[in-house]
């Protein structure tokens, strides 16, 4: 097992009579790798703020389905999250790759796209959840810290 760390998270940049605010979080064997695939960059970035200050590390976002599969086998997160609707490889597409090479990855699906057939056909390709946008941040971390 190995030996968890402790992080000095700078919190803010504001200094409350002469101190700079930092936050101890313990970070190990828990913390979650996490893989954002997501075409538009507004979204990306939204997740890994909300994401890495609920303890996951975001170890790649990338903008297209290829590039998710690619990093996906490259860096082995814990979890990947994929729009459907991307180019070079739609998300439906690079979740069967996914799932070909790493059966075991939790992959959640986190878009807009929201009809019964979109559901359907990621749920059988192995998709382990389907979060529609907007969603509510405790939603999605509550499925996340399941995966």
């Amino acid at each position: 097992m190995a030996t968890s760390l402790i992080i000095v998270k700078f919190l803010n940049t504001l200094n409350y009579q002469g101190y700079n605010h930092y936050e101890l979080v313990k970070v190990g064997d828990n913390m979650k790798k996490i893989l954002i695939a997501d075409d538009a960059m507004f979204m990306r970035n939204a997740l890994k703020v909300m994401l890495e200050k609920n303890g996951f590390e975001v170890v790649a976002m990338v903008d297209n389905g290829r590039d998710a599969v690619t990093l996906t086998n490259e860096l082995k997160p814990d979890i990947v999250t994929l729009d459907i609707t991307m180019p070079q490889l739609n998300g439906i597409e690079a979740l069967k790759e996914i799932k070909a090479l790493n059966p075991n990855i939790t992959v959640v699906m986190l878009t807009a796209v929201s009809g019964d057939m979109a559901i359907r056909e990621c749920i059988e390709s192995g998709a382990n959840n389907f979060v529609v946008k907007p969603f509510r941040e405790e939603k999605l971390l509550d499925i996340l810290l399941k995966g």
